[in-house]
């Protein structure tokens, strides 16, 4: 089999050809190797590398494999970890001029599960500056093209990790999200993302440990393989109060029936600006799974003052994780940052404590909201990807964005009630991109969301014009303004962190 053919399959089918000898990790990991030098140039998906670390990795685990001692479930299989999460030995930049050639001790609690389980860490991927937006673009490793059109957006923050699948340079990579990093990219990238109930993976990097807008979470291109991945992620940590251990099992998931299953669906999250032609994608979508299921009908999404109130949590974390930063050196921090972080310091101990009592009741609506569906499908982007070089949607239907971030609110919304949600990938949309399906489970109901949304996987899987679209790499021309030419402090490692300056850290 070429190496190219090599990177489309799962995570799940090399690790059964690693179990039945057909495939050594060595040679996985140098058709990854190949498939990286060939198209990573295009989109710029992938920031610091540990090559020759893999190499040896690998080496290791088919000495392993071949005397049938793996050393986990996940043994000999390259990865890419997103740049806000730490990993030992290997550059960790966060996007951030301030960390440019920051190298961490220690790897966070995810990453080290990840390692323990027999993942080799290859890469990190790209994200925009500390996280904030939904674009990926930062000064230090320069912008991230989608796959599909390298003119345009793949998402953030967690928009390497989803191009970098998309365009299969790895078979699986980590995110996060507070307000759809881990979403909106894996939407507009054609691939799998998973947002999980706050309990379920262990954050205790978490700035504000109290406070569960952000969590971490898995992305593949399966479910399959995004549970692999899950379960070998999942777990309690006493540092994360929020954190609990979870009994199911996610590798084995119970089986759903489409035909059982009672599904809500709303075009805008209570009444959130959605471009027309986004719209009538999610209706065809919908009339595709409405004869397949028990019920589906509307409802009501308009669960209190969504918005407000992540204003407010957000610039709560951003003015706990950067305040004191922006105000030591203000030159080190981009303007979305310090806009985030101004917006905190307008905000008064009422603001926080409304925002705080206004989520609690609108987690108590959606909670009786879930007791009449199962899961909840909604439009994941309310437009196809734009320009790279813009940094968000200005208007949408008519309607000006007032903020950055607001054009995420499909997904922010969804944050609020810490349960879980997931985007398949549904086909295109009708300017041809990646178009991705949302569905919102019950809190604390991960197996029977991730289950409901295998059940659905089959379905648009069957179907010419909702399976999961896929980027030609071969085709796809560069970029017509050069992705790196934004890169004004490239990574350095003879450029330490200042040790006199405040903790580097993420709020998302």
């Amino acid at each position: 089999m070429s190496g190219s053919r090599l990177c489309t399959l799962s995570a799940c089918e090399i690790l059964a050809a690693f179990a039945a000898k057909t495939l050594t990790p060595s040679e996985y990991l140098t058709a990854c190797l190949e498939q990286i030098t060939q198209f990573n140039p295009k989109i710029n998906a992938l920031a610091a590398m540990d090559v020759e670390g893999a190499v040896v990795s690998a080496e290791e685990a088919t000495q392993r494999w071949q005397s049938y001692t793996p050393m986990g479930p996940l043994d000999g299989l390259p990865i890419g970890v997103k740049d806000l999460q730490d990993t030992k030995g290997l550059l960790t930049t966060h996007g951030s001029i301030r960390a440019r050639g920051h190298v961490p001790n220690d790897d966070m609690p995810m990453v080290a599960r990840l390692r323990a389980a027999g993942a080799i860490i290859l890469a990190k991927t790209n994200v925009p500056e500390v996280g904030a937006g939904g674009n990926s673009c930062n000064p230090v490793w320069g912008a991230t093209g989608n796959p599909f059109d390298a003119n345009l957006v793949a998402g953030g923050s967690s928009g390497g990790s989803a191009a970098a699948l998309a365009a299969n340079l790895l078979p699986l990579c980590t995110g996060s999200d507070t307000g759809g990093s881990l979403r909106m990219p894996a939407a507009l990238c054609g691939i799998v993302g998973y947002r999980p109930s706050v309990c379920v993976i262990a954050h205790p990097t978490r700035p504000l440990g109290w406070s569960g807008i952000s969590v971490l979470g898995p992305m593949a291109r399966t479910i399959d393989d995004l549970t692999l991945m899950l379960e070998v992620c999942r777990g309690h940590d006493l540092d994360d109060p929020l954190s609990a251990p979870v009994s199911a099992r996610f590798d084995d998931l119970p089986e759903v029936l489409l035909q059982d299953l009672r599904v809500g669906y709303s075009e805008d999250f209570g009444g959130a600006p959605v471009d027309p032609a986004i719209r009538e994608t999610f209706k065809a979508r919908v009339e595709t799974l409405r004869p397949h299921v028990k019920e589906c009908r509307p409802v009501d999404l308009d669960l209190g003052d969504m918005d407000r109130c992540f204003d407010i949590l957000r610039a709560e974390s951003f003015g706990v994780a950067f305040g004191a930063g922006v105000q030591e050196n203000p030159d080190c921090f981009g303007p979305l940052i310090k806009e985030n972080v101004a917006l905190g310091q307008t905000m008064s101990l009422a603001d926080r404590g409304w925002a705080h009592n206004e989520q609690t009741r609108i987690l108590r609506r959606f909670n009786a909201l879930m007791r009449e569906v199962d899961v909840i499908v909604l439009p994941t982007s309310p437009v196809s990807p734009f320009a790279w070089t813009q940094s968000h949607p200005t208007q949408i239907d008519g309607q000006d964005m007032d903020i950055y971030y607001r054009w995420l609110a499909l997904c922010y919304r969804g944050s609020l009630s810490g349960g879980p949600a997931i985007t398949l990938p549904c086909g295109r949309d009708a300017y041809g991109m990646p178009f991705g399906l949302q569905m919102l489970g019950a809190v604390r109901g991960d197996a029977q969301l991730l289950s409901a949304a295998k059940a659905a996987e089959g379905l648009f899987a069957a179907k010419t014009e909702t399976a999961r679209p896929l980027a030609d790499m071969e085709t796809l021309a560069p970029s017509e303004i050069d992705l790196r030419s934004i890169v004004t402090h490239p990574s350095d490692l003879t450029k330490p962190n200042d040790p006199n300056s405040h903790d580097l850290r993420t709020a998302v």
